[in-house]
């Protein structure tokens, strides 16, 4: 009798030492309470504890979400992710817990009634204090920082930004446990919950693009100009305003060695006429530009009846890339490929909810050529207050079709240069012109290695002028191995040019036009491009939309 009873007591106790608890945890910044947040929760025994947010547990959160289930008897944790409403992924650590250290303070201080020490450590070069009791004979945090310590009530990061207690409850009843069954390495477990926060829209996949009459369409990829170009039609989902559009190309050489032009691009299909009936029936069948010199120049600026081109992206391969990292320089490791990433957010509204064809091009005369992949990422914003843009594609002379025999982009020989008009048909607000330029050709004195300002008239008028021009060549180097060396100790990749470097992006440069009212308009680009140097000749790529309110 008397063993049961002690028994029965011991029992009691160890129920009572094992209190399990709640703890609510709101965070500030600034000394102001961070608004519309979603609070954390941290459910804690003496064996285990679950953090995550308050929508998590309530069964009300978004995918993907994320909670941290941290095992006291194995002193290691789990990080368990729901990516959607059918798939979980997890990933345990057993070495973290045991590596964190503290510099324990004489500091003491009251939450929320309960006595708490100061604890402090750094993490990634920002200062760490946390406050922790052991009153409650329970450990646990807000986050996987400090569970060893105690209970954790306060963490402040670099003095600014607080994660803080505001409740501690008793509970009878303790979250389930998640299914760990199925454990994946934390690098894979990251990757793919990082991953499944945005969506990703695959274009290309290690596609050539090289010059060979070999080169072939099929059933998805359409291929022209002797495989210089592919074209796709890519469903793209409705888009929220002002959630951020990105774009990236990762490229590396196949053959060729020679820093050459690429372009990723829309082709609208709104009018009767556009680029992909000039890829299929060839440049020819593209209204016709002239300026006086005697050249043609097709499919450059918008028509009644045709759109150019919109460029997402103009890019510059480097030279030889991969292909020719066997050429061994000291102290210099080549990169595997170049990656090229670039916001195109402001061209929402021709990619939002629509079919469209999106191409990529890189200028070569290489049987190998080049091998890309492209990739459009769609990142969401909850609520915004940017007000949708509409947009006006109006010039691109960026030759993409010059091995199926479009003009270079020579105009600017003339005093007209390059001239466009276009109708509104109501009025735009807070207009800009979406400008890309780059000058090309030439050795010495040829508008590649010279500045040339570039002019914009909008309506008769000068509007703005610039010189594009980029110093930063160099810093590129090693993406460059088969650049040619020179007896004055640079190579050709380190060489300033006229806003562009082998290996970049160069990115648009946005000018304020104003308000504009309904009716024609006319914009117009002067260069002043070098004059022909025997064989030699300049030429500019230049591409323009008009956007606004």
């Amino acid at each position: 009798m008397k063993k049961l009873l002690l028994f029965v007591l011991l029992l009691v106790c160890g129920n009572a030492i094992s209190q399990d608890y709640k703890i609510t945890y709101l965070k500030s910044s600034n000394g102001s309470l961070i608004e519309n947040q979603d609070p954390i929760l941290a459910f804690t025994s003496s064996e285990v504890t679950q953090i995550g947010s308050q929508s998590i547990f309530n069964g009300k959160a978004d995918f993907p979400n994320e909670i941290i289930f941290v095992d006291r008897r194995t002193n290691s944790f789990s990080q368990v992710a729901n990516l959607d409403a059918t798939k979980t992924i997890n990933s345990k650590d057993s070495v973290s817990l045991g590596k964190q250290t503290f510099e324990y303070l004489n500091d003491t201080k009251k939450i929320l009634g309960y006595n708490c020490k100061k604890a402090k450590t750094i993490v990634n070069s920002n200062n760490i204090e946390l406050w922790y009791t052991n009153e409650l004979k329970v450990k646990g945090a807000p986050t996987i920082l400090g569970q060893n310590l105690g209970l954790v009530l306060e963490m402040v990061r670099n003095g600014n930004f607080v994660i803080k207690a505001t409740n501690i409850e008793k509970i009878k009843m303790f979250p389930t446990d998640p299914d760990l069954s199925k454990s994946i390495d934390m690098l894979t477990y990251k990757d793919l919950l990082w991953k499944s926060r945005f969506t990703t829209i695959n274009v290309f996949k290690d596609q050539i693009i090289n010059f060979s009459s070999e080169s072939k369409s099929n059933d998805s990829i359409l291929r022209f100009a002797n495989g210089t170009i592919a074209v796709r039609k890519i469903r793209i989902p409705e888009i929220k305003v002002g959630s951020q559009i990105f774009v990236d190309v990762t490229e590396q050489s196949n053959g060729d060695a020679y820093d050459r032009t690429g372009s990723f691009f829309i082709i609208p299909n709104n009018k009767t006429l556009s680029f992909l009936d000039g890829l299929q029936n060839g440049a020819k069948t593209l209204p016709i530009y002239n300026n006086g010199n005697g050249k043609e120049y097709q499919g450059v600026v918008a028509t009644e009846n045709y759109n150019p081109i919109v460029e997402l992206m103009r890019f510059f391969t480097p030279f030889g890339v991969k292909q020719y990292n066997n050429l061994q320089l000291k102290d210099k490791t080549w990169t595997e490929n170049v990656l090229y990433r670039q916001d195109v957010s402001d061209l929402r509204s021709l990619l939002s909810n629509q079919e469209v064809w999106i191409g990529i091009n890189i200028g070569n005369y290489d049987k190998g050529g080049h091998k890309v992949s492209a990739n459009i990422t769609i990142h969401n914003e909850e609520e915004s207050k940017v007000t949708p843009k509409q947009i006006v594609p109006l010039f691109c002379t960026n030759n993409i079709m010059k091995m199926a025999g479009q003009e270079y982009g020579t105009m600017f020989s003339s005093d007209k240069g390059l001239e466009v008009t276009f109708k509104l048909d109501k009025p735009m607000k807070n207009c800009k012109l979406r400008y890309i330029t780059t000058g090309h050709g030439g050795w010495e004195n040829g508008d590649e290695f010279v500045p040339k300002k570039n002019t914009i008239f909008l309506d008769g008028k000068e509007t703005f002028s610039f010189t594009p021009w980029r110093l930063d060549c160099g810093s590129y180097r090693l993406s460059n191995p088969a650049s040619g060396n020179f007896p004055n100790g640079l190579s050709s990749s380190d060489y300033s040019r006229a806003n562009w470097c082998p290996g970049t992006v160069t990115n648009p440069i946005f000018i304020d036009l104003g308000d504009l009212e309904a009716g024609n308009h006319n914009i117009q680009i002067k260069i002043p491009q070098g004059l022909p140097e025997g064989s030699s000749f300049s030429s500019w790529n230049i591409s323009g939309v008009l956007l606004g309110e």
